[in-house]
């Protein structure tokens, strides 16, 4: 008979769960804004992504179209457009991992970080300059077309398996995820973790999160100091 953790043993698990999903949710907020803000003007109506946006009852922010809910989770980015932003390299989009459609266009872009889409499983759309390939490479999309000097890549493709079953290039007791384009990610099936998903049982949640939990709480310490600081210097 598998044994259950008590009470006592769970709460402190769930304090720390709580404390740092606050903590990245203040995280991803900051990032959102970032992303949003990293050219000036907003979103034009009459553009691919303003007409998505549009289309989708989206929000305008900035360069962002943000999905309008109800749910009082923090807002969440499904179009980005930073087109004609005289921007020359793209390493860091992470902001906007959740979006659908990105307008990259009229850029004089000379170069896109391999990793700067990772994690963008929701990307369907996204536009270029012609002379940039899309991320994850032009085989990662069902359909890559050069038009009006801008490269447009549609419909992001799987990098797993189709079967849906185990993936040759994930370890045993995985399946394979899409992870953005041209990437994937290997997940434990129920009741495997570890390295290569080799442990068997249920997650030590106490002593992984533990550790993660204090540190946490250094860093919110160390920043509110800092903010004490700035604010006392003004």
């Amino acid at each position: 008979m598998k044994m259950k953790a008590g009470c006592s043993q769970l709460k402190p698990v769930v304090l720390i769960l709580i404390f740092n999903s606050c903590f990245y949710a203040s995280y991803q907020l900051t990032g959102l804004q970032q992303v949003c803000e990293l050219c000036s003007g907003a979103v034009l109506n009459g553009s691919a992504v303003g007409m998505f946006c549009s289309s989708s009852a989206g929000r305008i922010d900035g360069r962002c179209c943000l999905r309008n809910n109800n749910t009082g989770d923090p807002e969440h980015i499904i179009g980005l457009d930073l087109s004609n932003c005289s921007l020359t390299h793209m390493e860091d989009l992470q902001g906007a991992s959740t979006a659908l459609i990105i307008d990259l266009s009229r850029n004089p872009i000379v170069n896109i970080s391999d990793t700067a889409f990772q994690g963008f499983i929701e990307l369907n759309y996204t536009i270029l300059p012609q002379d940039i390939f899309c991320p994850g490479g032009n085989t990662s999309w069902e359909m890559v077309e050069v038009k009006d000097g801008n490269r447009l890549c549609e419909g992001q493709k799987n990098m797993c398996n189709q079967t849906g079953q185990l993936s040759l290039t994930c370890p045993e007791n995985s399946l394979c995820g899409p992870y953005g384009p041209g990437f994937f990610e290997c997940s434990c099936v129920d009741s495997y973790h570890g390295y290569k998903c080799l442990r068997e049982g249920e997650f030590p949640a106490l002593q992984v999160f533990g550790p993660l939990g204090a540190s946490t709480v250094v860093i919110s310490v160390l920043l509110w100091v800092t903010q004490r600081r700035k604010a006392k210097s003004l």
